[in-house]
């Protein structure tokens, strides 16, 4: 599922997603019904402006899959392409109250920046009075943790390609500087063909060279030893060493169902720091011998000792056949394909966003309207000064976002025949379809 960092906070005290409420999902026919909604949508399409911002009229809600403690997922149409998007909705007043906006900011810096074939990749961002949006890659697998919770065995081949594809996309975070801080099951989300990709960069931070974090961010159960201790005793702090200790309690606990450590939100920092200093992991007696090598690579204490990059992880014995060109293009089989006529999500989020929700996305376009009439009557200042001055600071700086038009404003600069190698370069797959477009209008084929 989408999850919005419900439980990811700063805040050590927070309750950790792994004891999360356990529900069944009922058999949901996702293939008929998207066959439904293509029959439905008008046969004269609206027309934009790709190189325009888009707003909320650009897009049809379908239905909500997913929550967190501050915002909300559904998914969308585009109206005039059709395509299917996951849409991540944050509601400002509650953002502001809850101290949340710097992170959505940083988010949104973050994204707009990285795009990789194992991420869940940003496509546009906009806002309105009541929300800030963000509409992203639609992935309708469901999450590790849900796919945990539905008591689903997955192979140690499956789980072996995850970490692959995992490794893949932390190191193009390293590259870019991102330390993710929130690697654990549900942030990895698996397409309909049974691929991982990672989610979330709520908490995620951008470190220059020779700079380290400091910050007590992250889930308790996946926050590496050293977070602790830069908190405990103020040290040097942390550095991209900690997604990959996240890595290996992640695969660790995908494979046997439990995690290495029984660390729970309630664990106070200093017992932690004990812990890892005198409990061992017990590591499956079934598991190959190279398999529990690269484990112990991946969650050993010292980070220095650790396994913290792409080039470390191929030198593990247990990774020595893996092609990892192929597992770029997506082109080794998943062991596990999620069930293409299920929507793998708790089908209770619909439910709530039309019974319980006070401001129901589908109802916002005339909820926004009797506002305005009515804020245009008023003469007097807000009732909640301070709170109208942070909203409107949070209407200024917000990032607004178009990565079609940011792509065509490259293509318009650079010379046709770069463009190709620019896309590769960036992992610009997505927009294959509209390179041919781009080249023939700018010059004729090379006869």
């Amino acid at each position: 599922m989408y999850q919005l960092n419900e439980y990811s906070q700063a805040d050590p005290m927070r309750q950790d997603q792994g004891e999360a409420h356990l529900f069944i999902a009922p058999m949901f026919h996702w293939g008929k019904w998207k066959k439904r909604m293509g029959a439905n949508s008008s046969s004269k399409r609206p027309v934009f402006d790709e190189k325009e911002d888009v707003n909320f009229d650009h897009f049809q809600i379908l239905r909500a899959i997913g929550k967190g403690s501050f915002g909300k997922v559904c998914i969308v149409q585009k109206r005039d392409t059709e395509k299917m998007y996951a849409m991540k909705y944050m509601n400002k007043q509650q953002c502001i109250e809850r101290d949340e906006v710097r992170n959505v900011f940083r988010e949104l810096e973050i994204l707009q920046e990285i795009e990789h074939v194992f991420l869940v990749n940003l496509w546009y961002s906009f806002q309105d009075e009541e929300d800030m949006f963000m509409v992203v890659d639609l992935l309708l697998g469901g999450d590790l943790r849900y796919h945990l919770q539905q008591s689903v065995q997955f192979s140690e081949d499956a789980v072996k390609l995850y970490l692959c594809e995992m490794t893949l996309a932390m190191d193009y975070l390293q590259n870019q500087h991102i330390i993710h801080r929130d690697v654990k099951p549900d942030n990895i989300l698996l397409d309909e063909q049974g691929h991982a990709h990672l989610t979330d960069f709520n908490i995620a931070t951008i470190i220059k060279d020779g700079e380290r974090a400091t910050a007590l961010a992250g889930t308790k159960p996946y926050m590496a030893p050293e977070i602790f201790q830069s908190f405990v005793s103020g040290g040097t702090g942390y550095a991209y060493e900690v997604d990959w200790w996240s890595l290996g309690v992640t695969i660790f606990e995908v494979l046997r169902g439990w995690r290495p450590y029984d660390i729970h939100a309630s664990n106070s920092v200093e017992s932690l720091m004990q812990l890892f200093s005198t409990v061992s992991v017990q590591y499956s007696p079934a598991w190959p011998k190279d398999l529990v090598s690269l484990l112990r690579k991946l969650l050993t204490v010292n980070p220095e000792h650790r396994f913290s990059s792409l080039s470390d992880m191929q030198t593990s014995p247990y990774l020595a056949d893996v092609n990892w060109d192929a597992v770029y293009e997506k082109k080794m089989e998943a062991g596990f394909v999620p069930n293409k006529g299920r929507l793998h999500c708790d089908p209770t989020f619909e439910l709530e966003e039309m019974i319980l929700e006070s401001r129901p996305l589908h109802k916002k376009k005339k909820r926004l309207a009797k506002n305005r009439s009515r804020d245009n009557s008023k003469d007097s200042q807000s009732e909640n000064d301070y709170l109208q001055e942070c909203l409107d600071v949070v209407q200024q700086e917000f990032m607004i976002f178009n990565l079609f038009a940011t792509f065509t404003l490259n293509c318009e600069v650079t010379p046709p025949k770069l463009r190709i190698l620019i896309c590769h370069s960036h992992g610009l797959g997505k927009f294959s379809q509209y390179l041919c477009i781009f080249v023939s209008q700018s010059q004729k084929p090379e006869k």
